[in-house]
């Protein structure tokens, strides 16, 4: 099932809304009300989660490859993981996107049929062997306590 345009168009006025909107003078930074919004504790953390939830579910419903829908859900998960920090998150934000990255692999996927590129394999790739990463480096010093303690007795 292919995109209807209208959609399409709805879409990508949420994510320029949400992502860059707005310009600052002299600068020519462009950020959207996802930043903005990102100052208010709590309210700021849904705004994303929230679209990229109706972005799937479309990326679903045009049957996306399975890859670009993983990294579409990656994407969105690094900018939730940097919005945990107060402020610089915030500005991150700015420089991230992820409403207008996932609305991009959207829109090149929108005619069905389209493959995932080598890149988004690649990065899909790269955020699994990341996250193992990270889980291994969080297990270690835990395992590392554990055994330390038995031998204590």
């Amino acid at each position: 099932m292919s995109l209807d345009p209208t959609r399409l168009a709805l879409l990508r006025r949420w994510a320029v809304l949400l992502d860059s909107a707005f310009v600052i003078p002299g600068l020519g930074v462009r950020f959207g009300l996802d930043a903005v919004l990102g100052l208010v504790p709590g309210i700021g953390d849904l705004t994303t989660p929230v679209f990229t939830v109706l972005l799937l579910g479309t990326g679903l419903r045009m049957r996306v490859p399975a890859v670009v829908l993983a990294r579409m859900a990656m994407n969105a998960g690094f900018d939730a993981l940097i919005g945990l920090v107060p402020v610089a998150g915030d500005l991150a934000d700015v420089g991230w996107k992820a409403n207008l990255r996932n609305l991009e692999l959207l829109e090149r996927h929108a005619m069905p049929g389209t493959p995932a590129s080598r890149g988004d394999v690649w990065f899909v790739a790269a955020g699994v062997a990341l996250m193992l990463l990270v889980a291994a480096v969080a297990v270690i010093p835990v395992v590392i306590v554990i055994a330390a303690l038995q031998n204590v007795r």
